[in-house]
């Protein structure tokens, strides 16, 4: 009787945290969806504090100190706010715009750059409304914000040469909206495991992901370790830089002003058969935002024109497991 008790006590005490932790989810998720006023005229935007910019940016600055090769950075005004861009590469070859995945920045691309910088001018990108240094001046409500955006940096860095696009994750899904609207501004696209286009977020995704605005970075590492298990598993060396990552994610979330997304829709199958610029979709087989099989089979009975990688040992994390198979996919694609 008395282990009947105990048990009956610890499985209460699991329901109640359980319960808990829904209701925080909860807040969480309207908080995220709720739009927040942005005070675009504020001497430390868009961070919440003097300190909270102080303290990212010193985070930040620490990390690209890493950055493996000689790079220059840039500040491009456009009509939405500043744009910040990391430069890498050869001056007169072609040219490779980068934009990394939601909850990165430009530093995202450290492990793939030195490869694709040998053969050609590369822009790491810092996306509006993303952790980094861009600095945004306008709402981004809906998808045409960052086509716009996009095509005004483009225009700048690149006025007379086409550039090639590599888009990861939710920076994919902002690169395949851009080629569906400016494909004469483009040479190729790589889309590494974009967020939407092909298939919705996974319902698992979504309801991991939601923890991380809990305020805790119990959960920030537990969501990450779970959407990066191939790189999590390779040992020590990758676990630390995994970490990094984790550590300047949970200090943005609490240093940034809230932000609301875009939800990155997916693409109807007309919308996939007419993309006009030459399409590489590179996924990982243990893809955790939606299934690899089901993607890649929908690609090739819709839109069999575009290009398709499977990359073995590798999920959401490709450029972190699988560095130089993507790096050499990317290049082989582009050349």
């Amino acid at each position: 009787m008395k282990l009947k008790l105990q048990t009956l006590k610890r499985w209460c005490i699991r329901l109640i945290l359980t319960l808990v932790m829904l209701i925080l989810a909860i807040v969480a998720v309207g908080y995220w969806l709720t739009p927040q006023p942005v005070n675009f005229n504020s001497p430390y935007h868009p961070f919440k504090s003097i300190k909270a910019k102080s303290e990212y940016l010193e985070v930040y600055d620490k990390r690209a100190l890493k950055w493996p090769v000689a790079s220059s950075e840039l500040i491009i005004e456009t009509s939405q706010g500043k744009t910040f861009i990391r430069i890498s590469g050869a001056e007169n070859s072609s040219p490779i715009v980068l934009l990394h995945g939601s909850g990165g920045n430009s530093l995202q691309w450290m492990s793939i750059i030195a490869k694709l910088s040998t053969e050609h001018k590369v822009f790491a990108v810092d996306i509006m409304f993303d952790n980094g240094r861009s600095v945004p001046q306008q709402e981004f409500s809906k998808a045409e914000n960052y086509i716009l955006w996009l095509n005004e940096v483009i225009q700048q860095i690149s006025p007379l040469q086409k550039v090639n696009m590599v888009g990861l994750s939710y920076g994919g899904w902002i690169a395949a909206q851009y080629a569906q609207h400016y494909p004469d501004q483009l040479e190729k696209v790589v889309l590494l495991a974009p967020a939407g286009v092909v298939a919705h977020l996974s319902n698992s995704f979504i309801a991991r992901a939601v923890s991380v605005m809990l305020p805790s970075q119990y959960f920030t590492k537990r969501f990450m370790y779970w959407l990066a298990q191939d790189t999590y598993l390779q040992g020590q060396e990758k676990r630390q830089l995994l970490n990094e990552h984790i550590d300047e994610a949970y200090l943005a979330i609490r240093s940034f002003t809230s932000r609301q997304m875009v939800y990155p829709n997916v693409f109807t199958d007309q919308e996939l058969a007419n993309l006009k610029v030459p399409v590489l979709f590179v996924v990982g087989e243990n893809e955790k935002i939606y299934s690899a099989d089901l993607v890649l089979h929908r690609l090739k009975t819709v839109a069999p024109m575009i290009k398709t990688k499977l990359i073995s040992g590798a999920g959401h994390d490709l450029t972190m497991a699988k560095p130089n198979e993507v790096a050499i996919s990317i290049l082989d694609f582009i050349n």
